[in-house]
């Protein structure tokens, strides 16, 4: 692996993207605690199927940096199955460097149901157990570690002794859902050699045991477990930012747009940020760009389609409303 500028650590995935109409949302008094229903014991019709191959966050994350003009390797294991070589070579038509997907003979490539309902998604998740190992073979500029399943603890902490082990590696953490079951106790070598971390507010909630949704004391709550900058997004809200060495707390609004599907933002939006700190530009405009990417992904399904190369970004940032700027708070 040559001058590899992030090298992508996390599961890679098929996503079976189920549209369905005939489904309603039921959600408590508060509007909290929602849920998908359909009708039980009976025959529910689905609109159409899509399927989505090489997915996953880190996947994704490893396709945005290449399509951004960066050098991007993607660290999983796949299956000796047609929907591995599918993810394979959906990879590297994105120039992704495949030399650390491994091919496990004794699993099934990871395949999820994403039960695609209005603008939103419910996803059916399954992670085979593969037998993780660490090995790479020259140190990264960026590690970007996301999404694995319940039994890779021993894996993240390899991947913490070669950060520990090279400082000129950084660490850019974007726990997926069974890191933030794991606990922040559990995995607190990673919060504290992360140069930058990324979750949603309802993520940051669950990690921290808060039930505020203020959003300086969740980054400040997560800044405290050792990362040295905190992005948290809240959908259409915005995102902030909380540098823990000034103090300085930042907010992003989302780039004005009507979403097809949210499936993907999330990862469009942290590894931009990655991306754009990892070609030397500032937080402020990684912050700026990050956006944009995210809402090009909701155009279309799936996680990958609306990812967009610096120029279209360029584009759009050209024809920005006036008051699309970051601001310090």
């Amino acid at each position: 692996m040559k001058n590899i500028d992030i090298l992508a650590i996390g599961d890679i995935v098929v996503d079976a993207f189920i549209k369905m109409n005939d489904a309603e949302v039921k959600c408590d008094d508060h509007n909290k605690n929602c849920k998908l229903c359909v009708r039980y014991g009976d025959k529910v019709p689905y609109e159409s199927v899509e399927i989505c191959y090489a997915v996953g966050n880190s996947a994704n994350a490893a396709v945005s940096a290449s399509r951004l003009g960066l050098s991007s390797a993607l660290y999983a294991y796949v299956g000796d199955d047609k929907d591995g070589k599918e993810c394979l070579t959906s990879l590297q038509n994105d120039k992704v460097e495949t030399k650390y997907v491994h091919i496990d003979p004794a699993n099934k490539t990871n395949y999820h149901y994403v039960l695609w309902y209005d603008v939103d998604r419910t996803i059916l998740v399954k992670h085979e157990h593969y037998k993780y190992d660490f090995k790479v073979e020259e140190a990264p500029r960026w590690i970007y570690l996301s999404s694995l399943g319940d039994n890779t603890f021993d894996f993240q902490m390899q991947i913490v002794d070669f950060v520990e082990s090279h400082p000129e590696t950084k660490l850019a953490f974007q726990p997926g859902t069974f890191q933030i079951k794991m606990g922040a106790k559990e995995l607190e070598r990673i919060y504290k050699n992360s140069e930058i971390f990324f979750c949603n507010v309802e993520e940051s909630q669950k990690i921290l045991n808060e039930t505020s949704r203020d959003l300086p004391t969740l980054m400040k709550g997560i800044s405290a477990l050792g990362p040295k900058t905190v992005v948290i997004t809240d959908g259409f809200e915005g995102a902030y930012a909380f540098e823990s060495s000034t103090g300085d707390m930042w907010f992003m609004s989302v780039y004005p747009h009507t979403p097809i599907d949210r499936t993907g933002a999330g990862d469009a939006y942290a590894s931009t940020v990655v991306s754009i700190l990892a070609q030397g530009k500032t937080l402020g405009e990684a912050l700026t760009w990050a956006p944009i990417n995210a809402m090009s992904v909701t155009q279309h399904v799936g996680a990958q389609k609306g990812l967009l190369s610096p120029e279209k970004i360029e584009e759009y940032l050209a024809k920005a409303p006036e008051d699309y700027k970051i601001k310090k708070i």
